[in-house]
């Protein structure tokens, strides 16, 4: 049975696992037989003989996001201001709402928002990716190249 970060086990298992408990079945069988691990068959068997029990406790300590308040007003600053890089957006979120933000939750923000923050200048598309150009090609490809070209704008 496969386990994901944060999401308890389903009812089905843990009744499974009180039905091979009840029927006298070792610990070690019982994880064996259901692919959980031992500790987590030895804890809901104990948690049911010490509270009674049987179901999954609602997961605790969920941590509201740091932007969660201001996700409207950054989705309009945004949209108001395309171009803004991420220090000037962390700026203007502490100016404005007077929260400290860091650069990482700044790049994650717009991203949970369905933004995109990439900036491609218009004459510096992206193109298909090929295979990958040695070091020699590169650094001949970088000597000839007119700094207009090379998409170096403030």
């Amino acid at each position: 049975m496969l386990w994901l970060r944060g999401k308890s086990y389903s009812q089905d298992l843990r009744e499974r696992v009180f039905a091979g408990a009840d029927d006298g079945e070792p610990v070690g069988r019982i994880a064996a037989t259901l692919r959980v691990s031992v500790s987590y068959v030895s804890k809901v068997l104990s948690r049911r003989k010490r509270t009674g029990e049987e179901t999954a406790r609602p997961q605790r300590c969920h941590l509201v996001p740091k932007l969660s308040g201001p996700h409207a007003a950054i989705l309009e600053q945004v949209n108001k201001h395309p171009d803004a890089t991420i220090a000037e957006l962390r700026a203007w979120l502490l100016q404005t709402h007077k929260v400290s933000a860091s650069t990482g939750l700044i790049n994650k923000t717009p991203a949970a928002l369905d933004l995109t923050l990439k900036k491609v200048h218009p004459r510096c598309r992206a193109s298909a990716r090929g295979r990958g150009q040695g070091p020699h090609r590169m650094a001949r490809a970088a000597a000839r190249v007119d700094p207009i070209e090379a998409c170096l704008h403030r």
